[in-house]
């Protein structure tokens, strides 16, 4: 099963790879390439870096991206990941995926950016696989347009946002499963042998 990384130069994925090579028979390969990046089984948009910076590295392969997305090349997006599944943010310029309708706004808080350990509520996200918490580390937040798309929710300091989209096989998670774990490392492993399934 091959596993691309699309990678936007903003960060250390060595965590996020260590946690999806746990399924026996993954391969992970980090691509810059946007395009080249959709030739594989499973797509991982990784969660590090500002909107702005990754929307201008998605941009040469945007439509290519969102077609195979489309198509049912199975994705999961982390953090930064999940956003750039919208359409467009308030951190910077530049276009999302657009896979879910939405804006992705700063989070209402007096503490941003939120760091930490937050509940995951009525996680329905991955079948056989619930998280009740999992590590946060973001600023901003999706908010998306269709609720029947959010598959959990979190609030912080009582801003309520979604946790976890999904559509068909595209996933977003507002948290980061790769520092979120055994619990987070599971929902990893769930995921990867779902869509593989």
């Amino acid at each position: 099963m091959r596993v691309s990384l699309f990678d936007y130069g903003a960060g250390n994925l060595h965590s996020l790879s260590k946690a999806l090579t746990t399924v026996p028979g993954v391969d992970v390969r980090v691509e810059e390439d946007p395009v080249r990046a959709v030739d594989t089984d499973i797509l991982v948009l990784p969660g590090v870096g500002a909107f702005g910076a990754a929307a201008a590295r998605l941009a040469p392969g945007r439509e290519v991206m969102r077609a195979a997305l489309e198509r049912g090349l199975p994705c999961l997006g982390i953090c930064l990941g999940m956003q750039l599944l919208f359409e467009s943010s308030d951190e910077g310029p530049g276009q999302g995926l657009g896979c879910f309708a939405g804006r992705v706004t700063r989070l209402d808080a007096r503490r941003v950016p939120q760091m930490g350990w937050n509940p995951v509520d009525a996680d329905t996200t991955v079948a056989g696989v619930r998280l009740e918490i999992a590590y946060y580390a973001n600023s901003f937040v999706c908010r998306a347009e269709d609720a029947s798309v959010v598959t959990a929710w979190t609030t912080h300091e009582g801003d309520r946002f979604p946790a976890a989209v999904r559509r068909g096989s595209v996933v977003g998670v507002q948290f980061h499963p790769e520092k979120s774990s055994s619990a987070g490392v599971a929902f990893i492993q769930g995921f990867l042998r779902e869509v593989a399934s």
